[in-house]
């Protein structure tokens, strides 16, 4: 989510009249009701901070680092509040109060969302618990939080709208910055988050940072693909903030020499004297037994005498129940360090351990997604004789391999057979299908079937596996104790195969067809579609029409027989076969293939090659909206010549 911006308004103070100067300054804005909420709403309150003290207000001078941390904190609650538990977009209001009478300046933040029958979570007293403590992005940490730092806080029920409010007094001019100091700088300390700021105040951490600094520091590790980028910047988070130098070991995954741990990164205040501390530490690996717990544990000074002394503390870094790697902080000159910043320390690198976890599952489950699809899709599609041909294939997860598939290949009788097809979902399951259909299609067409046939019995085939996983999955579910085997297996073979364990059916969508060369050019085409998006065929004179019959899903209905068309393809024409990821292509509500979309724009590529047409087709997709797609994409172009 980008920058947030800030939309300028007064409010009048009670009692006050309009055209006095003591109009207030409001920042407001509306956030989606997502998990990118939170984020967005501390970089908003930074920002509203930063321009007030900028524009020279009064009460400004007031501001402190400590109370831009409470308003990020607070800010965090109300909206991670808003999101979870009522889902809608929450709008923010944000304002600076003058002091006025016997009130002193404060700020004011008011989070309203749009499900007001629904009540805010409770927080049970005592100490934050380990749940608590986890994530904004899942639970929160609840209104305790707010109301420890507030001086005051409510809720407000309107019709259609439920607003929490907290105030936060500003601090005591005495305690704040010189009033005669650059406001230009004091606004680019507010509007740094504190896990960035190089000054180190120890009796900060004392539940006011140390809230701040893990809500900012989860945001950066959250969504990291990269353990080597988690651990880079752990070590910016650490340093200098919390210690004056780091190191980070990670341990390699398996057994044998591979699991040994590997010094990732070092990190010291003194960019200078990095590589010294870097040739030290790769001496010998910070190994912590799981015994320790995640708790600090002292080791040795570990620079030599006369390169400074100092306190060094290791922490086991873990995911789950197993050991990732481990932490080193190290601070010069001290003889302990104060059980605030220990505490802090081990929760954050309990946070990056379970960022290294994720980014671990991710590459597994990219390397295998990689493996998958080299063994699922061709790895050259056949040369059809007379034809042009062109693809393209994109999955929409990055790395995991997605259900749309293709395939051209030759069969017996001087026929080339093409296909695309299309299986519900992605990931693992979807590949199970591929898996099948291909070399199923492979088969049956080589064999000799015509192409109506074929589809017939991938059907079949595809409806009794089905059959036999639910069946299996059924006697499973009975073993384990489940009633009623019997009314659930003929359950089964009267409505279809719905899996008992919550799986999803098998259904296939699949354009399929063959094509044989003419003896004075082009080739004569044969095909099917099976709940699949239709081919279109576009002539030279740019005329468009669909080249198939709609017929229903493969794995969905027994007695089907499937019925093929047949047409010459004329040199110059052009057979277009996408997937719904074209066709459904999203912008809003509108999609890509509303009122003939795909036909118009391929009614503008008459005169183009096979590649031509392909990239302007995949161009226009991705055009059509300012999102990324969100769906597989193949289209396959087929241009006599």
């Amino acid at each position: 989510m980008g920058p947030i911006p800030l939309q300028r308004d007064t409010v009048q103070r009670p009692g006050t009249y309009v055209g006095q100067p003591e109009a207030q300054p409001v920042a407001r804005t509306s956030l989606p009701g997502n998990p990118l909420a939170p984020a967005a709403a501390r970089r908003f309150v930074r920002a509203a901070l930063a321009e007030w003290t900028g524009l020279g207000l009064p009460a400004a001078v007031g501001f402190s680092d400590r109370l831009a941390d409470d308003a990020v904190v607070v800010v965090d609650e109300l909206v991670t509040n808003a999101v979870v538990h009522a889902g809608t977009t929450v709008e923010l209001l944000f304002r600076l109060e003058e002091a006025a009478g016997n009130e002193a300046a404060a700020l004011v933040l008011e989070v309203a969302d749009h499900h007001p029958a629904r009540s805010v979570r409770s927080e049970r007293p005592g100490p934050l618990s380990a749940a608590d403590r986890d994530g904004p992005a899942e639970c929160g940490r609840g209104l305790q939080v707010v109301a420890t730092l507030a001086e005051r806080w409510g809720i407000t029920y309107r019709t259609g709208l439920k607003t929490v409010w907290a105030r936060l007094p500003v601090d005591d001019w005495t305690d704040a910055p010189d009033p005669a100091a650059e406001p230009e700088l004091h606004a680019a300390e507010l509007l740094a988050p504190s896990a960035r700021r190089a000054v180190r105040d120890d009796a900060d951490w004392a539940g006011r940072g140390a809230l701040s600094f893990l809500a900012e520091a989860s945001d950066l590790l959250a969504g990291q693909l990269d353990e080597d980028i988690v651990a880079a910047l752990a070590g910016q988070l650490l340093v200098p903030r919390l210690g004056d130098w780091c190191a980070i070991w990670l341990q390699g995954e398996g057994g044998g020499p591979s699991a040994a741990p590997r010094l990732v990164r070092v990190w010291h205040a003194d960019e200078d004297r990095t590589e010294q501390l870097r040739t030290v530490l790769e001496e010998e690996p910070l190994l912590l037994a799981d015994e320790v717990g995640t708790g600090p544990v002292p080791v040795p000074w570990p620079l030599r005498e006369g390169e400074g002394e100092g306190t060094a503390l290791g922490f086991r870094m873990t995911s789950g129940d197993r050991t990732l790697g481990a932490v080193l902080l190290g601070r010069e000159g001290a003889t302990r360090v104060p059980h605030e910043v220990t505490a802090l320390v081990e929760d954050f690198v309990r946070r990056v351990g379970l960022a290294v976890g994720a980014a671990r599952a991710y590459t597994r489950q990219a390397t295998i997604s990689r493996v998958l699809q080299r063994g699922l899709l061709p790895s050259k599609v056949a040369e059809i004789p007379g034809v042009t041909s062109s693809l393209v294939y994109e999955p929409s997860d990055d790395g995991v391999v997605g259900g749309d598939f293709y395939d051209i290949f030759p069969c017996p009788g001087d026929r080339w057979c093409f296909v695309l097809g299309d299986v519900q979902g992605s990931g693992p399951e979807a590949a199970v299908v591929t898996g099948l259909a291909r070399p199923w299609l492979r088969l049956l067409a080589r064999e000799g079937f015509r192409v109506g046939e074929v589809l017939d019995r991938l059907n079949r085939l595809l409806l009794d596996d089905a059959m036999e996983t639910a069946e299996a999955a059924a006697l499973m579910v009975a073993a384990a104790g489940g009633q009623h085997l019997a009314e659930g297996g003929q359950h089964l073979r009267e409505d279809g195969p719905q899996l008992p364990d919550g799986g999803q059916p098998r259904f296939l969508s699949l354009l399929y067809g063959e094509m044989v060369p003419l003896p004075g050019g082009g080739v004569r085409c044969t095909l099917a579609s099976a709940g699949h998006p239709l081919p279109l065929l576009l002539r030279p004179d740019g005329t468009v029409r669909a080249a198939a019959e709609p017929q229903v899903l493969l794995g969905v209905v027994e007695d089907v027989a499937y019925e093929s068309q047949s047409f010459d393809l004329a040199p110059g024409d052009s057979l277009l076969c996408v997937t719904d990821g074209v066709t459904e292509r999203r912008s809003g509500p509108a999609m890509f293939d509303d009122g003939d979309g795909l036909a118009r724009v391929l009614a503008g590529c008459a005169g183009l090659t096979a590649e031509g047409i392909a990239d302007r087709i995949k161009r226009a997709v991705h055009e059509f909206a300012e999102r990324p797609p969100d769906d597989d994409l193949a289209l396959v172009v087929l241009q006599a010549r």
